[in-house]
């Protein structure tokens, strides 16, 4: 028998891996499955973005780069952050990662010593804690519920401080809930934050992704103060449609940069030097394709809220940003692993369980998929619910 890592012990397997494989294997049978799992956008990535990485190509943009990202992209990166966050970052405080997730994986390493605790509110990513053990770290997950739009307070948080936290990870516009944290409350973390001398990372994967006027304020731009403590992850996977194109990026003091390039260059080095060409072009170039994917998802929320609140014994908030519903099903009596097996057996529809998220009363459905597909696959939840 092989004798692994310890590490690799303590990091929990995908609860989802059973139901995404019997989805499969339903799907290759040829039977009709209805899928709410996917955190994608369904639309192609736009245009002008592919014509960047296409020219690129023609223009022997083929060979290694540097391992912290081509400097255009960097700059661009940094002029994004300061025209539409008001943060101060020049190019020097921004690497460019594969995906949002390296970025947050890099810098969990960087800055995570064994016994460092990071709090994280649940529901959360399901990456988050188990990035933090891969660091050696510790999690510490503070339940949040549906009566504060799953949004820790400040109360909450300071609570769950102790001296041996060292980072606290944000996540506004939030997957798995959608909640978006208002300025007012953006700036409350924030003092608390300051106070005790803490980190924290915000991840904005979904800033763009925004609905009835909700407004997203990066929390380093609350003050100097905060700024100091504030580590930046994004990408462009889910605003542009760049899922399988693993572009993201961090943005941090200079000295952190520095340590996440060291880990980078040893692990993977730069990201796909052609890819990063499309990344530019999507920052540079027209927004037009943000606004249209935007007009989509609004069209899609209402319909799936709309149909989801007609369900008795389901329930859920409305979310302000990203593309998912998080729906509470405590009222049928089956935890989430449960439900979703039963209603992939029953009505063919892929749901993920809240168990995944840290919240196991409830289930995440994505609506990164066309209207047809939403309407019908809601239909089939409705019957199942009806049938318990």
């Amino acid at each position: 028998m092989i004798k692994l890592a310890t590490r690799v012990g303590t990091v929990s397997p995908s609860i989802t891996l059973a139901i995404a494989a019997k989805a499969k294997a339903m799907k290759a049978q040829g039977i009709d499955v209805c899928s709410f799992s996917a955190g994608e956008p369904d639309f192609d990535t736009p245009q002008h973005i592919k014509e960047a990485a296409k020219l690129a190509l023609d223009q022997g943009k083929t060979k290694y780069g540097p391992a912290a990202g081509e400097p255009k992209l960097r700059e661009a990166i940094a002029k994004k952050l300061r025209d539409d966050n008001h943060l101060d970052y020049t190019p020097e405080n921004v690497i460019v990662t594969n995906g949002g997730k390296q970025s947050l994986f890099n810098l969990m390493l960087a800055l995570i010593d064994p016994g460092d605790e990071v709090i994280i509110p649940a529901p959360y990513w399901l990456s988050y804690p188990e990035m933090v053990k891969l660091a050696t770290g510790t999690p510490v997950i503070v339940q949040t519920t549906e009566d504060t739009d799953y949004k820790i307070t400040p109360e909450q948080l300071r609570q769950a401080i102790t001296p041996k936290t060292k980072l606290f990870v944000l996540n506004s516009p939030s997957n798995p809930t959608g909640t978006v944290y208002t300025p007012a409350q953006i700036k409350a973390l924030a003092e608390v934050i300051i106070d005790h001398d803490l980190w924290v990372v915000s991840d904005e994967i979904y800033e763009k992704i925004l609905y009835d006027g909700a407004e997203h304020l990066s929390i380093g731009a609350v003050s100097p103060d905060i700024f100091k403590r504030t580590i930046i992850s994004n990408g462009f996977a889910k605003s542009y449609s760049m899922t399988g194109w693993r572009v993201g990026y961090l943005a941090a003091p200079l000295e952190l940069i520095k340590a996440t390039n060291i880990i980078q260059s040893h692990s993977t080095s730069n990201v796909c030097t052609f890819a990063q060409y499309g990344a530019i072009a999507a920052l540079e170039d027209s927004q037009d394709c943000v606004a249209q994917m935007l007009q989509a998802f609004t069209q899609r929320r209402q319909v799936i809220l709309d149909k989801i609140r007609a369900i008795p014994k389901l329930s859920c908030p409305t979310p302000m940003g990203a593309f998912y519903v998080f729906i509470d099903i405590s009222q049928t009596k089956m935890n989430s692993l449960d439900f979703c097996d039963a209603l992939l057996d029953k009505q063919q529809v892929t749901a993920i369980p809240g168990k995944a998220f840290g919240a196991d009363r409830c289930i995440r459905l994505s609506y990164a998929t066309d209207l047809s597909s939403i309407e019908k696959g809601i239909d089939r939840i409705a019957k199942f619910v009806s049938s318990l």
